[in-house]
C-alpha cells in the first residue's frame, strides 16, 4: 500500500502498476487502498483507460469500489478529456455501492470544464446543493472556468459574484476566469 501510493505521489504510474501485477503474482488480495492508489497513480498519468481497467477490476480483486475509487477514475476520464465517461461513472456510482458525494461531484464538473462543457457543468453545479449541500470553491471555479472556455462571460461574471453568498470564496483561479471569458 506504503509503495503504490509514494509511486502514486511521484506520478510514477508504470512502477504502481508494477507493484500492484507484483503483488497480486504474490498473491496478496489488494484492498480498496491499493486500488484506490493505483488508480489515482493512472489518473495523474493521464491513463484514463487503465484507471477504468482497474475500476472495473476491483470486485474480481474483492475489493470495494467507494468514494475514492470512483472519484479518481472520474478525474482520470476528465484529464483524458472524456466527460461522458465521467458523467456516466457518476451516474453509476450507487450501482457499485459508492455514494456519489461533493468530491466526486466536483470531478464531474472539472471534467466537463477541460472540453468547454459549460451547460452540464452549470446543471451539476445548480444540482450540488440539493445532493451534497453549498458548492465549494472548487465546484464554482471549474463551472467558471467551463464558462470561460465556452466563451459565455455573462454567466462566469455573475456566478463569481455569486460566490460569496454561496459561501464559496472567489479564488485566482476563478476571478482570472471570469476575466478572460470577457
Amino acid at each position: 500500500s506504503a509503495a503504490i501510493s509514494a509511486c502514486e505521489k511521484c506520478g510514477q504510474w508504470q512502477l504502481a502498476l508494477a507493484v500492484l501485477r507484483g503483488a497480486l503474482q504474490a498473491r496478496v488480495s489488494p484492498d480498496a487502498v491499493i486500488c484506490n492508489s493505483a488508480i489515482s497513480a493512472c489518473e495523474k498519468g493521464r491513463e484514463w483507460q487503465l484507471a477504468l481497467a482497474l475500476l472495473a477490476s476491483m470486485p474480481r480483486l474483492r475489493a470495494a469500489p467507494n468514494i475514492v475509487s470512483c472519484s479518481a477514475a472520474i478525474s482520470a476520464c476528465g484529464r483524458g478529456g472524456h466527460w461522458p465517461l465521467a458523467l456516466a461513472l457518476l451516474e453509476a456510482m450507487p450501482q457499485l455501492r459508492a455514494t456519489p458525494n461533493a468530491v466526486s461531484c466536483n470531478a464531474a464538473i472539472s471534467a466537463c470544464e477541460k472540453r468547454a462543457e459549460w451547460p452540464l457543468a452549470l446543471v451539476l453545479l445548480s444540482l450540488t446543493p440539493h445532493l451534497f449541500g453549498a458548492p465549494t470553491s472548487i465546484s464554482c471555479s471549474a463551472a467558471v472556468s467551463a464558462c470561460e472556455k465556452g466563451s459565455q462571460w455573462e454567466l462566469a461574471l455573475p456566478l463569481v459574484a455569486a460566490m460569496p453568498r454561496l459561501r464559496a470564496s472567489p479564488s485566482v483561479v476563478s476571478c482570472s476566469a471570469a476575466v478572460s471569458a470577457c
